[in-house]
Formats: structure tokens, sequence, C-alpha cells
């Protein structure tokens, strides 16, 4: 029986690994400008950022430790966000509402991506048994739109809508290996830390296996996200060869069929293109 979830990534970060990999937020590098914080929305969108994929509520007290806003601007901007619906009570804690649920699946661009992506997703699964994820790019990270797997796979550790670094995962390499290459020296200045022992954090290294990503069409991470796991990706295009976003298999690393799943790959990602064409 085929299982859809919600993924972060193309596999599960090692339990060992720094709270980059686990946690829903990933830091940014610093921006220059006006301090957000001295809008209203400034301050409402850290108490929303607050919540991890980890977290079903949180208190007043750990939203006021967590944003660093002051403990009465929290108090009343959460109750008006209850009002919205984007908030919801909990006892005396709060949660993330649904009215934030049903805004997201209005987002038109990601909505065509998965209904497009999805039956090949499902052929991939039946054909390999393992984990497919489909996931696009945004600033220095890959975000995941959807996964499935079958009951052998990864499971509640990966979720829809979480989001890992380029560098380090199979789709982000695939996507980084296709776009600009300003895009690949943001992430080197942004910094590689590693998440597991294998995790690439050289630059030079990372350059090599993107050239060869180009050459092959095939992208591979190695147990760089989580022990024990390797995944594939190849990239999405659309029309006029427009990048929107990398395919993958995820598997144990004693069962990944490197040319068996290339080949799959690479007929799925043939048939999300001419559909999306």
């Amino acid at each position: 029986m085929t299982t859809t979830t919600v993924g972060r990534a193309d596999t599960t970060p090692d339990e060992s690994a720094p709270a980059l990999a686990r946690g829903s937020l990933i830091p940014r590098a610093e921006t220059s400008g006006p301090d957000p914080m001295n809008s209203v929305l400034g301050k409402v969108r850290p108490i929303l950022e607050a919540f991890t994929v980890e977290d079903d509520a949180l208190s007043l007290a750990e939203l006021v430790r967590r944003t660093g806003v002051a403990k009465a601007t929290v108090h009343r901007l959460a109750q008006e966000l209850v009002v919205w619906g984007l908030l919801e009570r909990s006892g005396c804690d709060y949660r993330l509402g649904l009215r934030l649920f049903e805004i997201g699946q209005r987002v038109h661009r990601q909505r065509i991506l998965r209904e497009v992506v999805q039956p090949y997703m499902e052929d991939l699964l039946l054909a390999t048994q393992e984990t497919i994820h489909f996931a696009i790019h945004d600033s220095l990270d890959v975000v995941y739109l959807e996964k499935i797997l079958p009951h052998r796979g990864l499971n509640e550790e990966s979720r829809v809508a979480g989001r890992l670094p380029l560098y380090c995962t199979a789709t982000g390499k695939a996507i980084l290996a296709h776009s600009p290459g300003s895009l690949f020296a943001e992430v080197v200045r942004n910094g590689m830390k590693p998440l597991t022992r294998h995790t690439v954090t050289s630059p030079g290294r990372l350059r090599a296996q993107l050239e060869r990503i180009r050459a092959e069409g095939v992208a591979t991470e190695a147990e760089e996200i989580r022990l024990g796991y390797t995944s594939m990706a190849v990239p999405v295009f659309s029309r006029q060869s427009t990048l929107v976003g990398a395919l993958s298999i995820t598997a144990p690393t004693y069962r990944m069929d490197v040319s068996g799943h290339a080949v799959a790959l690479r007929a799925a990602t043939l048939g999300i293109t001419r559909s999306l064409r």
C-alpha cells in the first residue's frame, strides 16, 4: 500500500547531526536594511516561525523566549492570530492554526507541480519500492513539496515543507549543478556545515561533484544527511528548459541500485517535463 507523507529531506538527519538538520528553521545569511522587528509583521513572523516540526504546542513563555519579543507584545499578537485562525489555543498553550494550512494549499506554482509530479512519483515507488521525494529551490535550501514511501521506507522523521541545505542533499546538488554559478558562490560564502561525518564541506569537492552531475545527469549523496542512507536525484525542467525542481530516490545504502534507479529517475523526469510543457 502506498502511503503519502510529509517529508523534510532526501534522508532523515542522523540523530547526532547538529540542530541545523533537525529543526524546521534554517539559519539565513544576514541582510542589510531596516530592522524588520520594528513592524507588526516583523513581530508576527518570529511568532509563527517559533514552531518547529517537533512542536505540537508552545506556551506563552516559550514563545517569548524563542522570539525575543516582549511578553506583552507576544501575548497581544498571539491573541489576534487566534482570532484570525493562524494560531489556535491548546489549553494555556498555542499551536499553529488550520488557516495556515488552508492558505498554503492556494500557492499556485507548488500546487500545480505537485499535481503533475505525483503520478510519476507513484510509478517510481512501484518500480523501486523506495522513498521518493520532489523538491524545489528556495534561497540556499531545498524545500520538499511531496514525499511518498513504501511501508519499509523512511517514516515520520521526514516532512513535506521541510528544508535542508542545497550542498548536502541529492536534490540540492542536482539543482545546484544546473543553476547559475552565483548560487554556488553564495552557498560557499554562507558556510557548509557538516550534518554527518560524510557531509561534503569542501567547496572544491562540491564543485567537482557538480561538474560530474552536469556530465552524467544524476546527483548522489552518500550518507551526508543520515548515516546508512543514500539518495539519487535528477533535475526536472519545464518549458524553455527552465529548472523547476529535482526528483529523488532514497534508500538504505546497502540496497541502493545505482544503475537501475538512475534509469527509472530519467524516465520519470522525462514524463514530468512533457507534462509541464
